[in-house]
């Protein structure tokens, strides 16, 4: 396993590295945001422990720079700072998990092994589907750079049919997902937000499977 350590206080990161090595991890060591990144664009790593505070660039542009750039290596993020919105900040720009200094070293590794098996799975924080992109965190989408004023149901419908882009989804799988398993109204309420997600993204935006479902149209280049 390769681990970067992206840390600017050199007997932490010092301290990182040894324990990692223990542990029977490759170890690469950078001490600025700016080297960080650098590491991270140009190496290929199992995992990245990146601290939040650091010079020149700071931990969370650098995830949602790497996230953009569709580098999807798993990262953990530390940080002395414990505020909500902190780590609310650090998972919405693409981090996988969180641990605040002073932290348990049995759990920081024990959390990197969890890292390590999920992998480098493609998980972007803004998603896009063709000329679409929708921001989760935000509740924000566009049509190229157009944005869409969309209802907060509207936008959980557009999220799910882009999240399975290509797949047919079928009526009760939108109701189970944007709804809930206890939905008890009309099923034809999918119809009507379909139609509703159709007139503000056009009429060629959401397909029709005749007894199967409907598929968003559009989606990507990948």
């Amino acid at each position: 396993m390769r681990a970067l350590v992206v840390e600017d206080e050199p007997r932490l990161a010092t301290g990182l590295r040894s324990g990692l090595e223990a542990e029977g991890y490759a170890v690469d060591v950078a001490l600025t945001g700016t080297d960080g990144l650098w590491f991270a664009r140009e190496h290929g790593y199992d995992v990245v422990l990146l601290d939040v505070m650091l010079p020149e660039i700071d931990g969370f542009e650098i995830c949602a720079t790497l996230r953009a750039e569709r580098v999807w290596t798993p990262i953990l993020m530390l940080t002395a700072r414990d505020a909500d919105t902190d780590q609310v900040r650090a998972l919405d720009t693409g981090a996988d998990d969180y641990l605040t200094k002073p932290f348990s070293y049995a759990v920081l590794i024990a959390r990197l092994r969890a890292l390590v098996r999920r992998g480098a799975a493609e998980r972007p924080a803004v998603l896009d589907a063709g000329e679409l992109r929708l921001d989760p965190a935000s509740r924000r989408a566009w049509r190229g750079e157009a944005e869409l004023v969309l209802t907060a149901r509207e936008l959980s419908l557009l999220e799910f049919l882009i999240r399975r882009c290509g797949q047919v989804v079928s009526k009760r799988m939108i109701l189970d997902h944007v709804w809930d398993y206890d939905f008890e109204g009309d099923p034809n309420i999918v119809e009507v937000y379909i139609r509703r997600l159709r007139t503000k993204l056009g009429d060629e935006s959401i397909t029709t499977v005749r007894g199967a479902g409907y598929r968003l149209a559009t989606c990507g280049s990948e």
